[in-house]
């Protein structure tokens, strides 16, 4: 359209999108005998009134990289803080997740936070803190920091749903 100095109806236009969108989203179903079903996820506060804390890690490999971040609100879901951040050479899905756990405590501490529910996705991570680690875990350090931390405040760790977010 543009290249060819082509004008498009506004009806043309949604069609064509609509179309490639149900072509992308089709390429990626596999042997198309199955369709995915759409799971929106909404934030709420769960009727806690005290802080949330939303955290997500992420690892790309080939080249390794990684990156972690999180969200701070109050009960009413207005925006308090939020970072992000970058691993270098991480071996890992596993650290990127335990690290946004653990920068996201630590700053919530800093802000002299005394009620908080840290919101993760990677059930694993939560189990780790939350159960037994492994001896000689390779991440056990970080692990028992973020113990700690939930230890000597009221913080407390809980597993999410990943899904889409809701606009």
């Amino acid at each position: 359209m543009c290249l060819t100095n082509e004008t498009w109806s506004m009806t043309r236009l949604c069609n064509n999108i609509h179309s490639s969108t149900n072509a992308i989203r089709f390429s990626f179903q596999g042997d198309g005998s199955t369709t995915p079903l759409d799971r929106l996820v909404k934030w709420n506060c769960n009727n806690h009134q005290g802080s949330i804390l939303n955290v997500d890690g992420s690892y790309l490999g080939s080249p390794t990289r990684a990156g972690f971040g999180d969200v701070l609100r109050n009960s009413a879901g207005f925006y308090l803080s939020g970072f992000s951040g970058f691993i270098p050479n991480s071996t890992g899905i596993l650290l990127a997740e335990l690290t946004t756990i653990y920068h996201g405590l630590s700053k919530a501490i800093d802000m002299g936070m005394d009620d908080l529910i840290c919101y993760s996705d990677p059930l694993l991570s939560i189990n780790f803190v939350n159960d037994n680690t492994p001896q000689f875990h390779i991440y056990d350090v970080l692990i028992q920091d973020i113990k700690d931390m939930l230890a000597i405040c009221n913080f407390s760790l809980q597993h999410t749903l990943r899904g889409k977010p809701m606009c």
